[in-house]
């Protein structure tokens, strides 16, 4: 994959595609599926659609009490177990269990995330967006490698976001050891090492039947801007200052049902069968981004580049190894 390949395929959705409209049509029976963060905001949405086209989807989740309540009434084959992507030991117990199932894996949506956080660690001194964004999700990918290779067309569907904009991959310091930390840098970093794991995934994968994606889903209201203040979102331009939500900025951002309609798309149509490794967003591979792209538009060059997914593999397996 190449910067080159960022071309749209005109897939004949658009920004405001639904999930369900996605899946219209497509019989997932037989199918198995996990989606991470799959009982809130956009990942809720991606395993409704999911599992309403018959998929068996397992929503592996920090808080199942939680998972159990926002799932209780989805029509459809879902299960849950217990994994905190911040806990190796946790993310190890889950993929073990879920491997012993002998159950292939046709569909993998890292879906969780944190946003804008304060700063925190997470496992052996991980900055926690780049430990829980990115690394918690390779450790469990990689484990589930078995899972995905006893099926055909498995797929694995990473969620990155316009925010990788704000940052490449920051080489020489990415945990903040020294660095002043910044929250939107943090996850801007993050966020682009999603894109570049699913680039990495797909080089590796394509021989033996694995294709990766990553996605920017839209500007969402989810959970996802919990450690947001109210004052924070109107510096962003998100909010006005009495707490509504600008027109402008309804016309924008997307309903969780819109925003979980990339995720399924990448996940489920047969014209990307052969186009893996691609940035998606609006239900279509996203241009690379030019002098005229919008803030929140396009793919930059970093996030496509297949020398920094393979150095960011380097270095992540190194941190996997060491903690």
């Amino acid at each position: 994959m190449a910067a080159s390949d960022q071309v749209p395929i005109g897939s004949g959705f658009h920004a405001k595609s639904t999930a369900a409209e996605v899946v219209a049509g497509k019989d997932l029976a037989g199918k198995n599926a996990i989606v991470t963060g799959g009982y809130s905001g956009i990942g809720l949405e991606t395993v409704r659609a999911l599992a309403g086209a018959g998929a068996r989807v397992t929503v592996p989740a920090r808080r199942v009490d939680a998972a159990e309540e926002a799932l209780s009434d989805v029509a459809g084959d879902i299960e849950i177990a217990a994994m905190d992507l911040a806990d190796l030991r946790s993310v190890e117990k889950f993929t073990r269990e879920y491997d012993e199932t002998g159950r292939g894996l046709d569909i993998l949506i890292n879906n969780a995330g944190t946003m804008a956080c304060p700063l925190a660690r997470v496992g052996p001194g991980w900055e926690s967006q780049l430990g829980i964004n990115h690394l918690g999700h390779m450790a469990m990918s990689l484990a589930l490698a078995d899972a995905m290779q006893r099926t055909e067309g498995a797929r694995m569907v990473s969620l990155s976001s316009t925010a990788h904009v704000r940052s490449d991959v920051i080489w020489d310091d990415p945990n903040y050891d020294t660095r002043p930390y910044d929250k939107w840098e943090a996850y801007g970093q993050a966020k682009t090492a999603c894109a570049l794991f699913a680039l990495a995934v797909d080089r590796r994968g394509r021989d033996i039947g694995i294709r990766a994606y990553s996605v920017h889903p839209g500007g969402i209201f989810t959970p996802l801007q919990r450690h947001l203040t109210d004052e924070e979102m109107v510096a962003l331009g998100w909010k006005a200052a009495d707490g509504t939500i600008p027109p402008a900025v309804q016309a924008m951002f997307k309903t969780p049902e819109q925003g979980a309609s990339t995720s399924v798309w990448c996940a489920t149509d047969p014209r990307l069968s052969d186009r893996g490794g691609v940035y998606c967003e609006n239900c279509d591979i996203a241009p690379l981004a030019t002098e005229e792209s919008q803030r929140w538009e396009h793919v930059r060059a970093w996030a496509c580049d297949d020398d920094r997914a393979e150095r960011l593999w380097e270095i992540s397996e190194k941190m996997l190894a060491d903690a």
